[in-house]
């Protein structure tokens, strides 16, 4: 016998463990994006809840942008999504590319 089965879950719990419809997403005029409703979007994506397209269309966003938040949420959760973080690790980023490997820093005093 075949069984059907919906490849869409029943429920999308959120980042912050609330459900997620299209009516609990960010509204579409959004201007302010602060961590948890970048977090939001990237979770109606990944859960099929809405397609990259239909978040860059209704949020006026780039590809760049969108794909940067998910890199981000995949590297340090929704923390990795808070301006402060990702300053603070694209100026870790460009440190160690400025090292050469397999070198230390030494603290030189005067």
């Amino acid at each position: 016998m075949i069984e059907y089965s919906n490849s869409r879950p029943a429920q999308i719990i959120g980042p912050n463990n609330q459900i997620l419809t299209r009516e609990t997403l960010p509204p579409a005029n959004t201007t302010r994006w602060v961590a948890h409703r970048k977090a939001q979007i990237v979770a109606a994506v990944e859960s099929g809840l809405m397609s990259i397209d239909e978040v860059i269309q209704r949020y006026d966003l780039s590809i760049e942008e969108f794909a940067g938040w998910q890199r981000a949420m995949d590297r340090a959760g929704v923390a990795g999504l808070r301006i402060a973080w990702l300053q603070k690790d694209r100026a870790e980023h460009r440190r160690a590319k400025g090292k050469p490997a397999g070198t230390k820093l030494r603290l030189v005093t005067h």
